[in-house]
């Protein structure tokens, strides 16, 4: 059973994938740093590379963002098998002081600012509108020919003039309507777009993309889905609303989790989390794969461990291989591991059975929306593939920078640390009749916390009924969470 759970907290949002109860993808969206990706801006061009083939142009960020050539010459030029594009340089494109309409196609990552493209793409529930580009397509996950048939007549016959569509997996056995009134909602974000983009000064957002609870309900809420639970009420009912719009049969599988309770720990998924953070991972078998991340790639191997199989060597390295390349399409998915990926499986003597493991491996990868491609086997016997980068790996919105370790370590983030403190005090208004709390935790969130996240301890505080009070010390673990005291006001007020 494939279940969607999503969790709304008051620093974060939480939205967990899973497949038959087991972790799959986890998106986290955190107030203080809201999805960028998706959004439309007004941005000026303020330096052009030429040797670079791009542009730096400042959307209102902290940091520019970087427009590749490819990404600022029209669509149809692109499409157009008579172009060279060695021939046209960027500054043909753009000029230095331009005012231009461009959307984010990936996040800013690390030091990197956001990549933007001029080529605009507005995604509804079945279809994507192009609005500058006169062109239809098809996913790729609909491999059925008479499907593809059948909606490419249909996409034909509902296309605007001199504009672009593409429809989703979503669309598999949509009718005309469903996808006319999808279109029909685009198109009107589009004029808004058209119009706007018209008025004030670059920079400036023109339009922003759902948040993740709505995002999560167009993008993943499918046939395919058989429970969506989500622990807001406020956020259930528009959720509610947006699901009779867009796919009236499936309401009746949205379902309301009573917010005293936390959801991610009822459904096991808090445990997963960590496991999902940790290097080694363990195979059902006994064998076990290692993930190891650099600035250039991403480095997976395989290995045996305890699994010692009944036949013989060749087919127990076999099997073990099987299993790992299972577990790691899944890992790439719920790690959000992107770019270059070196995988060192064991190695085999027989083609027939590297064959098989590089099938296993390219099947279990169609499951992963993100693009993959598998480049096959290096002269060392290496598999080598690569995965898009849009969005920041899960470690990086789970775990910083260890101050001890000058960076070399992970620790709990303080978001983290706050989501934790929000999980105890559920638990104590839930279970007791306390009317405060004392948690002790290490100086170094403590200080964070108090600094720059102290208006989520007050909305805690409000919506609990429940004073909490913060002490440091640098004695207990920098992960850990203590409740050093708790009952009456006037009690732990004596007591601090």
């Amino acid at each position: 059973m494939n279940q969607i759970i999503i969790d709304c907290g008051l620093n974060q949002d939480r939205a967990a994938i899973l497949e038959n109860n087991d972790l799959v993808e986890l998106y986290i969206e955190e107030d203080k740093n809201k999805r960028i990706l998706g959004n439309i801006y007004k941005g000026r061009v303020v330096n052009v590379l030429q040797g670079m083939q791009a542009a730096f142009v400042d959307i209102g960020l902290e940091k520019n963002a970087f427009l590749y050539v490819k990404d600022a010459i029209p669509k149809d030029m692109l499409l157009n098998k008579d172009v060279d594009l060695k021939d046209i340089s960027i500054r043909d494109v753009v000029k230095s002081g331009q005012e231009l309409v461009v959307q984010v196609i990936k996040e800013p990552i690390g030091t990197k600012g956001a990549r933007i493209t001029t080529h605009i793409t507005l995604p509804g529930r079945y279809l994507v509108l192009m609005p500058y580009t006169d062109y239809i397509g098809i996913s790729r996950r609909i491999e059925d020919k008479e499907e593809r048939d059948r909606l490419k007549k249909l996409a034909d016959e509902i296309k605007p003039d001199d504009m672009g569509i593409i429809l989703r997996t979503a669309a598999n056995g949509v009718e005309l309507n469903d996808l006319k009134e999808d279109l029909k909602f685009l198109v009107k974000i589009f004029t808004k777009i058209d119009r706007d983009k018209n008025l004030g000064f670059a920079p400036r957002v023109i339009y922003k993309d759902m948040d993740l609870v709505h995002r999560t309900v167009r993008d993943l809420f499918t046939d395919g889905i058989h429970k969506l639970i989500i622990n807001d009420k406020e956020k259930y009912d528009s959720i509610v609303d947006l699901v009779e719009l867009i796919s009236p049969h499936l309401k009746s599988r949205v379902e309301y989790f009573d917010s005293s309770y936390d959801v991610f720990s009822y459904f096991g998924i808090d445990s997963m989390i960590k496991k999902a953070l940790e290097r080694k991972v363990w195979l059902k078998s006994g064998g076990y794969i290692v993930i190891d991340n650099t600035e250039a790639l991403t480095s997976i191997d395989v290995n045996t461990g305890k699994y010692v199989g009944s036949i013989d060597l060749e087919d127990t390295v076999f099997k073990t291989n099987i299993e790992a390349a299972k577990e790691i399409a899944k890992q790439l998915r719920l790690r959000n591991i992107g770019g270059i990926i070196i995988i060192d499986f064991i190695d085999m003597n027989e083609e027939e059975d590297v064959k098989a493991v590089l099938e296993c491996l390219e099947k279990e990868l169609k499951k992963d929306r993100t693009k993959t491609t598998v480049l096959g086997i290096t002269k060392l016997g290496l598999v080598e593939m690569t995965r898009k980068k849009a969005r920041s790996r899960l470690s990086s919105k789970i775990q910083a920078k260890c101050p001890h370790c000058d960076g070399t370590g992970k620790v709990y983030s303080e978001h983290y640390i706050i989501k934790s403190i929000e999980k105890e005090v559920k638990r104590i208004k839930v279970h007791t009749n306390a009317e405060a709390v004392i948690f002790e935790i290490n100086k170094f969130h403590y200080d964070k916390i108090v600094n720059n996240n102290k208006s989520y301890i007050d909305q805690l505080e409000e919506k609990y009924g429940i004073k909490v009070f913060l002490t440091s010390s640098i004695d207990i673990d920098i992960n850990d969470l203590k409740v050093k005291s708790m009952g009456k006001l006037e009690y732990i007020k004596n007591i601090l």
